[in-house]
This record gives structure tokens, sequence and C-alpha cells, in this order.
């Protein structure tokens, strides 16, 4: 048996080099042991979107993601219709007193407020709200299809 410590943030050469592996092994392990489906969301179905209606993506995305929350909404915290409609949905997961900034040494998709969105089959099946900061990740909220519970997205997108 061979350990090796390999960086992971900054990635390293051998992080790289062996990263599908080790997801491989990841996947599989999840399925065996904690029974997860093999069509459980993967990373090439998340989309980073930033909270913005000037950003393309989050504004042809929104309808769904406000019909995603209220059907979440309503079967999850039992709120009626009234209480999840577009209105509080831009006030509670879209409304974000974080500006957007792209500073030279900051990540790509740069700092501020994201809806980091799950999709599968073309469908958004999750949405985690999310504040990427300086030196922190930050889960303001989650909201599924409550259709696939049975995928654990609370706990993939706290993993993840």
């Amino acid at each position: 048996l061979k350990v090796r410590v390999v960086r992971s943030s900054p990635p390293s050469s051998q992080f790289k080099a062996t990263f599908q592996e080790s997801y491989q092994v990841y996947k599989r392990y999840q399925m065996v042991i904690h029974k997860d489906p093999p069509d459980k969301p993967t990373i090439n179905q998340v989309r980073l979107v930033p909270v913005s209606f000037e950003d393309p993506q989050f504004k042809s995305s929104f309808n769904q993601s406000a019909s995603l929350f209220a059907k979440y909404q309503m079967s999850v915290h039992k709120d009626t219709p009234s209480d999840c409609g577009e209105n509080e949905f831009t006030r509670f997961l879209c409304d974000s007193p974080l500006e957007a900034e792209h500073a030279p040494n900051g990540p790509e998709c740069g700092y501020g407020s994201f809806h980091q969105q799950y999709w599968l089959d073309g469908k958004i099946i999750a949405v985690g709200v999310i504040d990427i900061l300086p030196y922190c990740v930050s889960s303001v909220y989650l909201y599924y299809d409550p259709d696939f519970a049975f995928l654990s997205l609370g706990v993939y997108s706290a993993l993840r």
C-alpha cells in the first residue's frame, strides 16, 4: 500500500494527473457504500451563474429557478403559493448586498453572489445559492426538486 499526499488547492500536477481515477473511486464508493444512483449529478452538470439580471444564463434560467423554488418551499416547508412567488424568490435569493468584483488574483468567476445550478436532462433539479468571498465560500440556501430527494442533493452540494 502506498499513500500519497497530493495538493488539491491549488491543484498540483499530481492531482491533475490522477483526478479522473480518483473521481471514479469516489463514484464507486458512493454507489456501493451510500447506494447513490449512477446518474447522480456530476461536475459537468453543475453551472455557476452570477446572480445578475444582466447575465444571460441567469436571465434565461430565472423562471425555471423560481418555479423550482416555489415547488420546494410548498413541498418541504409547507409554504403557501403567496409565500413563494417571484417577488419573494427575488427578495430572498436574488437580491444581495454583495457587489460583483473581479480581482486580478481572485477566482475566474470573480467574487459575489451566485446560483450554483444542478442540471439533469436539460432541467434544473437543484440550486445552491452561494457567496464567493476572498477567503471562503458561504452557502446561503439550497433548494431542490422534491422528486429528486433520493439523490441527497443537499449532502452532495455541501460536499462539493
